[in-house]
């Protein structure tokens, strides 16, 4: 990858920043996720849209080609951008029907295999995607208890349910997802019915428990996000699920299958009553799937879910395909590997140029933060300074199958070169000089 191929004079203008701008007139925000806006990357001067994504590369509307070193479609494609045993069984379905007055068997087939990697499970429903699927889950546990009380920990979605936090605490979310929510067009009605504890903060929940008084119909969270389970957090949070009849809720659609094949929670041997699956279930293709207890999950026929494009194939296929292909292959061995030598990069020049940075312990999600006043416009620059350098590239990392050594040499060379400069501006009066447009966004802001 060179200056050539990348076309590094007009970087930062082109087909996808104008398209960004009109886009934002036309769509309330811009787009469909927080994660992809512009200005969460490079306000002005990110390249937004893609033309052809292989691998772990990405080409832009002009051409301009990447490797993609950054968040790989928010983790779903953990065996990289169209992966050829996936995209081959997603050919098939399509030439034979995606869809039809008849149910697809896929969808049998599918639940056979996640009860086989999850023992402890009985049943399955599906989604087509993560928040929804959590929506489902939600419904289903408070009609298997009949009550309305949640307790959470972490991101969980976009939905009511989750939202109506906020309602109670303005500031509810602002540890598990972002600052600045306001819960506008959630009924005032579910104020109160979401609590929020911290992770390995047994305390905070055993305080939910007793003020609730045997409301609590679920806790919801990650098995594990960005830190490990203490002092037996997870065992402690089962045992006060079965004492108070709460169901309890695993979400692993970010965490699932990259730390070991199925969910994470199987590493640290806590069986939830009901878990989530998406993202890299289908490595890009639309899927998500909630399995659990049998007397629990027979709980769905008590009320209604129920949705046409749930009963598609292609969902299903691209699952038992990538599922499959993950296990063949190793995912989690090699994915461990890659995400362990980007972290020693990240940490090695950071010292190397006496940069101070924080990176994350779990590596399904990592990430790092150049500590300090100006974390964020360090954040910018890297972003910048990379963007140039042929990589897409934040502060977050997605490994995948698709990432090879030789890959890795590449970026470790351009983030000696980053770290480099940031080190530079910071000794000469600032980072914010060298910025080309907008400091990034970091929580929720209004764009249009």
């Amino acid at each position: 990858m060179n200056a050539k191929t990348i076309g590094r004079d007009n970087i930062f203008e082109g087909r996808g920043q104008r398209l960004w701008k009109k886009a934002k007139t036309l769509i309330p925000g811009g787009n469909q996720l927080l994660s992809k806006r512009a200005e969460m990357f490079l306000p002005e001067h990110w390249p937004a849209y893609y033309s052809k994504a292989k691998g772990p590369y990405v080409w832009d509307l002009d051409g301009r080609k990447y490797l993609d070193f950054s968040i790989m479609a928010v983790g779903a494609c953990a065996l990289g951008y169209a992966d050829p045993d996936v995209d081959r069984a997603v050919v098939s379905a399509i030439k034979r029907g995606s869809i039809s007055t008849l149910n697809v068997p896929e969808e049998v087939g599918l639940a056979e295999l996640l009860i086989k990697i999850h023992p402890w499970a009985d049943m399955a429903r599906y989604a087509r995607a993560g928040g929804e699927s959590m929506a489902i889950a939600a419904r289903i546990a408070r009609a298997y208890t009949g009550r309305d009380i949640i307790a959470f920990c972490g991101y969980h979605g976009w939905a009511d349910w989750y939202l109506a936090t906020n309602l109670k605490d303005k500031n509810g979310l602002n540890d598990h997802l972002l600052a600045g929510l306001e819960p506008k067009g959630v009924p005032h009605s579910l104020s109160g019915t979401i609590l929020p504890f911290h992770y390995n903060k047994i305390e905070e929940l055993e305080r939910i428990v007793k003020e609730t008084k045997g409301k609590l119909a679920a806790i919801i969270m990650e098995p594990v996000h960005t830190a490990e389970p203490k002092d037996g957090f997870l065992k402690k949070v089962r045992t006060i699920a079965r004492k108070t009849g709460a169901v309890l809720i695993f979400d692993e659609i970010t965490v699932g299958w990259k730390l070991t094949y199925g969910g994470a929670h199987l590493l640290y041997g806590v069986n939830p009553d009901m878990a989530v699956f998406g993202k890299a279930t289908s490595n890009g293709y639309p899927m998500g799937a909630i399995i659990g207890r049998r007397e629990v999950m027979q709980a769905a026929q008590s009320t209604f879910i129920s949705s046409s494009y749930w009963t598609e194939r292609i969902g299903p296929v691209a699952a038992l395909a990538t599922i499959r292909k993950m296990k063949k292959v190793n995912l989690p061995r090699h994915f461990t590997r890659i995400a362990l030598r980007v972290r020693a990069i990240w940490q090695r020049t950071a010292k190397k140029y006496g940069l101070p940075i924080e990176t994350s312990d779990i590596l399904a999600i990592l990430t790092f933060t150049l500590t300090g006043p100006d974390a964020q416009e360090a954040k910018t620059l890297f972003v910048q300074e990379m963007l140039k350098r042929g990589f897409l590239a934040s502060n977050i990392f997605y490994a995948t199958l698709a990432h090879k050594d030789s890959h890795i040499a590449q970026y470790e060379k351009a983030v000696g070169e980053v770290f480099g400069i940031i080190a530079g501006a910071r000794k000469k009066g600032g980072v914010k000089k060298l910025l080309k447009g907008p400091v990034a966004h970091s929580g929720f802001q209004r764009l249009n």
